[in-house]
């Protein structure tokens, strides 16, 4: 019996090592800093002609400039379908700030095939080696994949005028799916009171010329110059004036600049 109390209390003597030692002991959590993409797709139609800037941000404001490197892949082709507008290769997260972007302008080289090309940035290195590039094991955020959509030929944003005169009207859409059917859109120049926003549907013939099919009392037709892209309009209102006759406007569209 003696025997057996002794070895009982030996076993309570070690659980209660035990139990010091896991009161005891600390768990630290070790948190690294790191910068990634802050989103992993983006889609822009070549016909955007605003520059499109990728961001990348650090979950840390460093002390002094950050650098990092990254690497370009894809089948989109720089020089053709875009161009890097800031410095290629390199970008840097300011001192004391949270954001970086590189920043991509697309080429409209439309042709009226439809189809698609990726940009695949990825981060290489940073200038600090204790910031980690990607966020986890996993590198969440290393690449970036920027999708350029082919777009129609006429789509894009124009600026329109009615005369050599006239306050030119800007941020005027046309859109189109197929490259034959377009819309235009925010195009009130003028035209209506009160300003009604219409669309206006109208088809590409082919041949620099163009139709468009009565709608809301309005039909006509136009031009296309091949070298500047300018469209003009002859609209055809009918029985628009008091009188019951039709009334006619013609409208000049510039594309915006690449």
């Amino acid at each position: 019996m003696k025997r057996v109390y002794t070895i009982l209390r030996s076993f309570s003597f070690v659980l209660v090592l035990l139990s010091i030692s896991c009161e005891t002991e600390q768990l630290t959590f070790k948190s690294t800093d790191f910068v990634r993409f802050t989103d992993a797709t983006l889609t822009k139609k070549e016909s955007d002609v605003q520059p499109v800037k990728i961001e990348i941000n650090s979950t840390k404001a460093p002390e002094q400039d950050l650098t990092l490197s990254y690497s370009i892949g894809g089948t989109a082709r720089e020089g053709v379908d875009y161009t890097i507008t800031s410095e290629r290769g390199k970008v840097v997260v300011k001192k004391g700030e949270y954001f970086a972007y590189i920043e991509v302008k697309l080429i409209n080289n439309s042709n009226n095939i439809l189809r698609s090309q990726d940009i695949t940035f990825t981060l290489q290195t940073a200038s600090n080696s204790s910031v980690e590039v990607g966020q986890g094991i996993s590198a969440i955020g290393k690449s970036f994949t920027f999708t350029i959509q082919d777009d129609c030929i006429l789509a894009g944003t124009y600026s329109g005028t009615r005369n050599a005169f006239s306050v030119p009207v800007e941020n005027i859409s046309i859109t189109s799916n197929d490259c034959e059917t377009y819309t235009l859109s925010n195009w009130n120049i003028s035209l209506f009171t009160p300003p009604y926003d219409y669309s206006l549907t109208f088809t590409d013939n082919g041949d620099n010329t163009l139709t468009i099919p009565e709608q809301d009392e309005m039909k006509g037709n136009g031009v296309i110059d091949p070298i500047t892209g300018v469209i003009t309009m002859n609209l055809l209102f009918i029985a628009l004036n008091e009188d019951g006759s039709d009334a006619t406007a013609t409208i000049t569209l510039t594309p915006d600049k690449q």
